[in-house]
């Protein structure tokens, strides 16, 4: 006789996985996104170990707004121990970004500056 699942994997529990994610702090998810958003941000503008290889401005820009949206929101959720370090990735994100576009765009009218307001180095 053979067995219909040999082979799989048993499936999740979800349960106990809405459990376990029932207790992460708030503050720990949301730092959590923010970092994979900037990472992700900075591969596409070129700043990772392969560098030119995976540039995509078009993708970075994406990100930066996603990530400076989530900042601005949570900042005051999060306190300011958490939400400064977060806002000085996103400022060095900006930044890089408008010194990889080989038109900058105005003060303002960047990525996540509609969120952050206009960024100068």
């Amino acid at each position: 006789m053979s067995d219909a699942n040999a082979g799989q994997s048993p499936a999740p529990d979800f349960d106990r996985m809405t459990r376990d994610i029932a207790d992460v702090p708030a503050v720990e998810v949301i730092t959590t996104v923010a970092v994979h958003l900037m990472s992700a941000a900075a591969v596409n503008l070129g700043l990772a170990e392969e560098g030119p290889q995976h540039k995509d401005l078009d993708e970075a820009r994406k990100l930066i707004n996603a990530l400076a949206g989530l900042v601005t929101a949570s900042a005051t959720e999060i306190s300011s121990f958490h939400a400064a370090p977060l806002r000085d990735g996103l400022k060095s994100l900006q930044l890089a970004f408008r010194e990889a576009s080989a038109v900058p765009d105005e003060p303002g009218q960047g990525p996540g500056e509609k969120f952050t307001g206009p960024i100068f180095g």
